[in-house]
């Protein structure tokens, strides 16, 4: 029961904040950190009872360096966020263009793009992936660790995605809620939890998709999307099938980055 349930009441968590916010006008930026928060525990909670593999629980020494890089991370974001709304500021749409029932989907496709392209790039760029390597180096998959990031990598990812939705004119609480939904599905597809979507991974990305993506196997380690599963099916990055599991996830080559 606890593996059907999970991700449909994570998405019903999504769509409660969301509808809360826009309708009590709640601050997003005091809403989002305690969504981070409530994912993560959520997530945390589910790695104990229907756990992917026990082996891959973070011992209480990779907890430490997890929790260094989580708040280096948080560090990257709030610099994005704030050249961003500077940017905005300067040269951003003064209204926006759409009407609101339209801007979510499209904002979601268009962020989901953006970001596919920024973390494909990132694997086959020398530079970038020297910053975007660091989140490969743990060898295991799960909630935990899905913030050990180099904190410029998240700068230059969540800059870019941002910026695009913003300077194409979609509005604040379209921006919102699409994000609300990109974090709780970037946290959920990274932990450690026996959840298969099914014929629903081909529409959404799922943890059994994104173990792949750090399988040390080339060959299978696609899947650079972690929400929509679109763009992988487009750019010919979609290698999942049934039964298809990493033998051993990390770095290929330590020695690259």
């Amino acid at each position: 029961m606890a593996r059907r349930l999970a991700h449909p009441l994570l998405l019903l968590g999504v769509l409660c904040t969301s509808v809360a916010t826009l309708h009590f006008h709640w601050a997003p930026d005091r809403v989002s950190p305690l969504a981070l928060v409530a994912v993560i525990g959520y997530l945390a909670v589910l790695e104990r009872v229907i756990p992917y593999r026990t082996d891959w629980h973070p011992s209480r020494r990779e907890l430490g360096w997890y929790s260094v890089y989580f708040l280096l991370s948080m560090v990257g974001g709030a610099l994005a966020q704030g050249v961003v709304t500077m940017l905005v500021e300067l040269v951003g749409p003064a209204h926006p263009a759409l009407p609101f029932a339209l801007e979510i989907p499209l904002a979601l496709l268009v962020g989901s793009l953006g970001d596919y392209l920024v973390h494909r790039w990132s694997h086959h760029n020398r530079w970038l992936w020297r910053l975007h390597g660091v989140h490969h180096v743990p060898g295991k998959v799960n909630v935990a660790n899905n913030g050990v990031n180099h904190f410029l990598d998240v700068f230059v990812a969540q800059s870019v995605v941002q910026l695009l939705l913003a300077l194409i004119g979609f509005s604040a609480d379209s921006v919102f809620v699409v994000g609300i939904f990109v974090l709780a599905q970037g946290y959920f597809v990274h932990a450690n939890i026996d959840v298969q979507l099914g014929w629903l991974g081909h529409v959404l990305a799922g943890p059994e998709l994104h173990r792949l993506h750090h399988s040390t196997d080339l060959d299978e380690a696609g899947h650079y999307a972690s929400d929509l599963s679109l763009w992988d099916h487009v750019f010919g990055s979609f290698t999942w099938r049934p039964g298809r599991v990493p033998a051993v996830v990390g770095l290929t080559d330590p020695a690259a980055f």
